[in-house]
Order: C-alpha cells, then sequence, then structure tokens
C-alpha cells in the first residue's frame, strides 16, 4: 500500500486504517467540491465507482496508480490524499514530518511544509544512487526551486544538463521535461520548493 508516515515511525494496522478513513473523507470532500458523481469521477479517472465508494467510507487499500488518477481527475497534489487533516500550525518538527516513499521510483520525500493546501509546498526528497527518472521525466505546471544538501545530482531540463554539488541550487520552469541523475556512490539529499503545490 502506499502510505504516507510520520518519519521514522513504524506504523501499525490501526493506524493505517486510520489513514485510509482519512483518505476516504479527503476523496469525498474533493469530489463534492467540484460536484461530480460517483459515476462522473469513475469515468474521468478510470477507477471503478465500487472501489471510489469503498475508499470514501474508510475502506480498501488503494495503490499508488489508484491515488495518482484520482488525484489527477479531481486536478490535485497526490499528497493531498495521503498527508490526513490539514495542519494549522506554523512549525513542522523534524521527527513530525509526513513521509512518503513511492516503491516504483525509490524516492523519498519528507514535506517540510505544514500542508499542501498552502501556495507553495517543501520537500525534503532523498535520490538513492543509481536513481534515473530520464524515462519518465517530471512534468508540471508552476515554479521549483532545488537545493542539494548533501551528494550530487544531475539535473537535466528540456536539453540542458547540469550537475549540482553540495550546497548548489537550481530553479527552473518545471513544465519542461526535466529528470535526475545520482551517479554518484552515495545518497543526494535535497530541498525542493513548487509553487503552486503540484505533488
Amino acid at each position: 500500500m502506499f502510505k504516507l508516515m510520520k518519519a521514522a515511525e513504524q506504523i501499525g494496522d490501526d493506524d493505517a486504517q486510520t489513514d485510509v478513513v482519512a483518505l476516504g473523507r479527503e476523496l469525498r470532500d474533493a469530489r463534492l467540491r467540484q460536484h461530480l458523481s460517483l459515476e462522473a469521477l469513475a469515468a474521468t479517472s478510470g477507477v471503478s465507482t465500487g472501489s471510489i465508494s469503498q475508499l470514501e467510507r474508510g475502506r480498501g487499500n488503494p495503490s499508488v496508480l489508484t491515488l495518482r488518477r484520482l488525484a489527477e481527475a479531481l486536478g490535485l497534489p497526490l499528497l493531498l490524499f495521503t498527508q490526513g487533516p490539514a495542519s494549522t500550525g506554523m512549525v513542522v518538527r523534524a521527527n513530525g514530518r509526513k513521509r512518503l516513499a513511492l516503491p516504483e521510483s525509490e524516492l523519498v520525500y519528507e514535506l517540510l511544509s505544514p500542508n499542501l493546501r498552502g501556495r507553495l509546498e517543501v520537500l525534503r526528497t532523498t535520490v538513492p544512487p543509481g536513481f534515473s527518472n530520464e524515462e519518465k521525466p517530471f512534468v508540471h505546471t508552476g515554479e521549483e526551486c532545488v537545493h542539494l544538501l548533501s551528494g550530487s545530482l544531475q539535473v537535466t531540463v528540456g536539453a540542458q544538463r547540469f550537475v549540482l554539488d553540495e550546497g548548489d541550487a537550481i530553479t527552473y520552469d518545471p513544465s519542461i521535461p526535466h529528470w535526475w541523475v545520482n551517479a554518484g556512490e552515495e545518497p543526494a539529499v535535497m530541498i525542493g520548493v513548487v509553487t503552486p503545490p503540484s505533488f
């Protein structure tokens, strides 16, 4: 199951069920805000009506693909469905970050902004050695800035390729296909700021 969790926290069955219930509420609220029926969302997302209904009731075990399809159909960031109730605070404690691991990419994201309901998202991302998403570049709207905290990272934006070392930063138009390559032997750790939130 695709899971968002607090950093360094082991999630038990009760916590996992709580996550699904929160997801269901968020999904239903988003659908109703857009005045969509279950059938209309199913047709747009390619997720069955029964699966959406089950999720909205806090049941099921949604995959990354299912959540991504629903988020795209609703025009919302993927993380919006995985972060639980919105935080109203301004401080995100180091041990309280929401952590997202995507199995198909091996990237690990930690949300540094309190939630994704504001005008920007701030993520701490760990890129493992050997990672490359050249075959599936990122493309999204807005503006993005990446600051490399440690390691080395190749960043390609369109036809331009840059090598970032510790302390370097790059700002680019993320609507241009872009990808990352970690050719080093150590993880690359970076802070990324995206506006508006697009995860």
